[in-house]
């Protein structure tokens, strides 16, 4: 789904409001808190989204827009299979590095945020299941069923989204992702 259209000023106040947010999470800022914090009115908040919670689910959305951006930018400019899963996930692990623990237990407490991280989720694994299937049919990773990978990553994904892996192994979510890299690559080369 496209952003809507924002001018510049507001396109800059939602970066500003994502990096907040990722940082510090959510759950404790009234909307009184974020128009001080951003040095705005909570009027021009209201040019964002109608509450809180829409302000919340906008920055999510933004965040995770761009992070999709930045990660598919790298796998762009990889040819190589196995490389590119590689990429792929490490990319992905990049950009999950820089939001805070609180942000990531606002966002599974809150869930039209959660729903937001779900669904990139599920399209993450999609992405991880298309790239193991361009690989066999490229011939560079031994015939598996990709869809299965695929299914074996997004559950994968989904601990780490939710905290499991966190709890179990205490890997931070972007570590759970270079290490699922690494399992996937090496259980797919020939």
């Amino acid at each position: 789904m496209p952003s809507p259209r924002r001018t510049a000023r507001q396109s800059e106040l939602l970066e500003r409001l994502v990096a907040l947010l990722t940082e510090e999470g959510f759950s404790d800022f009234t909307l009184d808190d974020l128009a001080e914090r951003l040095r705005c009115s909570k009027t021009t908040l209201y040019q964002l989204a109608r509450s809180k919670q829409g302000l919340v689910v906008e920055a999510v959305k933004h965040y995770f827009r761009g992070a999709t951006e930045a990660v598919e930018k790298r796998v762009g400019q990889t040819v190589d299979p196995s490389d590119r899963v590689r990429v792929y996930l490490s990319a992905v692990a990049e950009q999950l590095r820089p939001l805070s623990r609180r942000f990531l237990q606002d966002v599974a407490d809150f869930p039209p945020a959660r729903e937001v991280y779900e669904a990139n989720t599920r399209m993450a694994a999609e992405r991880v299941r298309r790239l193991i299937a361009e690989g066999v049919s490229d011939g560079a990773f031994r015939e598996v069923h990709a869809a299965f990978v695929g299914e074996v990553a997004a559950a994968t994904m989904r601990q780490i989204q939710q905290g499991e892996l966190k709890a179990r192994t205490g890997l931070t979510d972007a570590e759970a992702y270079e290490q699922l890299a690494s399992l996937i690559v090496h259980a797919v080369s020939s």
